[in-house]
C-alpha cells in the first residue's frame, strides 16, 4: 500500500526543495545509544552531567573520556538505508538540503553533501583559546587531554552543549532552509528538542508539504501533512522508490 495518495506524491515530485530534519532514531537504528534515560548513562554519569561547559571546566579529562568512548561507537556504526537514502535524495534533487541533530557524522559517511550539522560533529575539535577548527585523530583513542595544534591552548568538542547557543551563521541558514521548503521530511525525532521543533514548525507555517517518519506519534504529528509510522530504515527507501517512480 502505498504513503501517499497521488496527489500528495505529486507535490512531493514537483517541490522546487525540500528540507529533511533528522533527529536520534535515524541514529539509533545504526546502534548508536541516543545518550538519555537509561542508555545514556557511562560510568554513572548522564549525558546532562558531561556536555556542559561547566562539567570540561571543572574535569576536561573526565569530558574527554566520554567523547572518545562516545566517538569510537560512532566510528564502529555504519549508515542505515535511512542515511543512504537521504543521500540518494541529495544527490537526485536540485534543491536538497539536510539539517540533522546528531553529531556522529553518519549522513556524511553516507553520501550526503548539502548539510547542516546544528548540533556540530563529534569528529571534530575547536580550540578553547583561538577558535581554531580541526578533525579528531580518530586512531588515538582515549588519549587525555587533546591541545590545539595552532596555539597548544586545550581544545574540546565542536559540540553545542546544554546551555550554549548555536553558531549564528548555522542557525540563520537552517531558518532561511526551513522557510523555503516546498516539502519538510521530519525523521526520527521526539520532536521534544526545541530548535528541530521551531525548524519543522517553520517550515509549516511556511506553507510546506509536512512528512513525518517516526515509530511514534510526536508533538508535531498534528501538524504534518502525512505521518508514517515506521522506522526511518524501513519507510524511506519504500517512501523515495514511490516517489521517484
Amino acid at each position: 500500500m502505498p504513503f501517499l495518495t497521488q496527489e500528495q506524491k505529486e507535490v512531493v515530485q514537483n517541490a522546487k526543495s525540500i528540507v529533511a530534519i533528522t533527529g536520534a532514531g535515524i541514529s539509533n537504528e545504526s546502534g548508536i545509544p541516543t545518550f538519555r534515560g537509561e542508555a545514556g548513562f557511562w560510568k554513572n554519569f548522564r549525558a546532562e552531567d558531561l556536555a556542559t561547559p561547566q562539567a570540561f571546566q571543572k574535569d576536561p579529562k573526565l569530558v574527554w573520556e566520554w567523547y572518545d568512548w562516545r566517538r569510537l561507537l560512532c566510528s564502529k556504526a555504519n549508515p542505515n538505508d535511512g542515511h543512504l537514502t537521504l543521500a540518494s535524495w541529495d544527490n537526485h534533487h536540485p534543491r536538497f538540503s539536510l539539517i540533522t541533530q546528531n553529531v556522529d557524522g553518519l549522513h556524511i559517511r553516507a553520501g550526503s553533501k548539502h548539510i547542516l550539522e546544528i548540533h556540530g560533529n563529534i569528529f571534530q575539535f575547536r580550540c578553547t583559546k583561538c577558535s581554531f577548527h580541526g578533525h579528531i585523530d580518530n586512531s588515538r583513542q582515549g588519549d587525555g587531554l587533546k591541545f590545539c595544534p595552532n596555539c597548544s591552548a586545550l581544545v574540546r568538542p565542536n559540540i553545542v552543549w546544554f546551555g550554549e547557543s548555536y553558531d549564528p551563521k548555522l542557525f540563520e541558514n537552517a531558518f532561511l532552509l526551513a522557510q523555503n521548503a516546498s516539502v519538510v521530511l521530519l525523521v526520527g525525532t521526539s520532536a521534544n528538542v526545541s530548535v528541530p521543533r521551531e525548524l519543522a514548525m517553520t517550515a509549516i507555517q511556511s506553507g510546506a508539504f509536512g512528512i513525518e517518519i517516526n515509530p511514534e506519534s510526536t508533538s508535531l504529528s498534528e501538524f504534518m501533512d502525512v505521518h508514517i509510522q515506521g522506522k526511518a530504515g524501513d519507510v524511506l527507501p519504500k517512501l523515495y522508490s514511490e516517489i521517484i517512480t
